[in-house]
């Protein structure tokens, strides 16, 4: 049986997006946002040389079709455009009222989000008391610290040393529908820190906040702060079941790499394989090579967005592009004949932009293994409709297959 396989690069986005208007950063729209193309033109210019030099080099996704892809949106952007396209390309639109990771992945899975998501204002103190209150008293603390937006490497270098010392924990959000809470693994507990956002998530849900992330790290004042690798997130619950669960519920085994388990609370997925991307790129190879018949994978690469979009890294960012691009020859190797590869995105971070936050925009799709084939322009929920007609199951959502 056929097997497919969604890659999604976090944060990709190639701009367009009509409802653009209605998106911020601070008070500044998110139109003209277009994360790819202003890379492109950055790279072009010789204004992204830190760790690399010269246009954007993406000969493996352009062979695909990304320059094709990103030609509907911005005919100036040149992205290896002399490489002809031999898969299949087009973008995708969005339709949820969010431009936010949850968002971008239920909505590829076949379920758009039905309501509004809460976000916590941009002021001095963000949470109410009574939150405050209750998120002490979870964790027998005297209070907590930081309750505010903020970066969360900058909130660990601002609070850590004072966290240590009264064993408060840190809680901030950003622009995303999220709660935060950063604590020492080893002064605070990381037991203690994942109990204190089981105990707070309910409360959260409640209040349509999409996540309750723990945030661990370890360190010192001496040595610096760093954060792990053992993250947890609690996510608000699906509004219906997505193509994971139509997979399973079909018999298919689901894999799932990086953050897929977070954002959909293990729900339809099988097992999850986690890491930084080099490790990710390893476990999704790894899984080409000895997948199950008819199995399903979702991968989600975030370093795009975390480590370079959210911190306007351009050369970062066109690194990170570009190493990822190398990395698909080594994909496909292992493919059978009969599989698809789609590489998408849940949403923009464009890092020329004003602002820290994601940028609204249409993203690429671009695919191996059903030929050459323009699509054109589709719906996030048709990317699990070909999905799921690719591998011969039932689809429940509104998305139609372009295959």
């Amino acid at each position: 049986m056929a097997r497919a396989f969604l890659v999604v690069m976090d944060s990709v986005g190639l701009g367009g997006a009509a409802d653009a208007d209605q998106f911020f950063n601070g008070e500044v729209p998110d139109t003209g946002a277009n994360t790819l193309a202003h890379i492109a033109h950055s790279c072009a210019k010789n204004e992204a040389n830190e760790g690399r030099t010269g246009p954007l080099h993406l000969p493996n996704l352009a062979r695909l079709g990304l320059s094709q892809a990103i030609q509907k949106v911005d005919a100036t952007a040149q992205i290896n455009s002399d490489i002809a396209a031999e898969g299949l390309f087009g973008v995708a639109e969005e339709i949820s009222p969010g431009k936010d990771t949850p968002s971008g992945h239920w909505e590829l899975a076949g379920v758009p989000v039905p309501w509004n998501w809460h976000y916590f204002p941009n002021e001095e103190i963000s949470f109410d008391q009574d939150l405050l209150d209750f998120a002490a008293q979870s964790c027998q603390a005297g209070g907590t610290l930081c309750n505010r937006h903020g970066s969360g490497t900058k909130v660990i270098d601002d609070f850590a040393e004072e966290h240590i010392e009264k064993g408060w924990p840190i809680i901030y959000t950003s622009a995303d529908s999220v709660l935060q809470i950063a604590a020492h693994e080893e002064h605070f507990g990381l037991q203690r820190l994942i109990d204190l956002c089981k105990a707070l998530a309910p409360r959260l849900h409640e209040m349509k906040v999409g996540r309750v992330i723990a945030r661990p790290f370890i360190g010192s004042v001496e040595t610096g702060f760093t954060r792990t690798s053992n993250r947890k997130d609690f996510a608000i619950a699906l509004p219906s079941p997505t193509l994971c669960d139509w997979a399973q519920d079909a018999g298919r085994h689901v894999y799932g790499i990086g953050k897929i388990g977070d954002i959909f609370s293990m729900q339809g997925i099988n097992e999850v394989r986690k890491g930084t991307d080099a490790q990710l790129m390893e476990h999704l190879i790894d899984i080409t090579k000895e997948a199950k018949d008819g199995s399903f994978t979702f991968a989600n690469f975030v370093e795009f967005d975390t480590n370079y979009g959210h911190r306007r890294d351009i050369a970062g960012y066109a690194t990170h592009l570009e190493w990822f691009d190398t990395q698909i020859p080594r994909i496909i190797e292992h493919l059978q004949a009969d599989d698809l590869l789609i590489f998408t995105a849940d949403h923009g971070n464009d890092p020329s932009w004003i602002g820290s936050d994601h940028t609204r925009e249409m993203v690429p799709v671009v695919a191996y293994g059903v030929g050459k084939k323009d699509i054109g322009k589709v719906a996030f929920t048709d990317v699990a409709a070909s999905i799921a007609k690719h591998l011969n199951i039932k689809s429940y959502g509104p998305g139609k297959s372009f295959l």
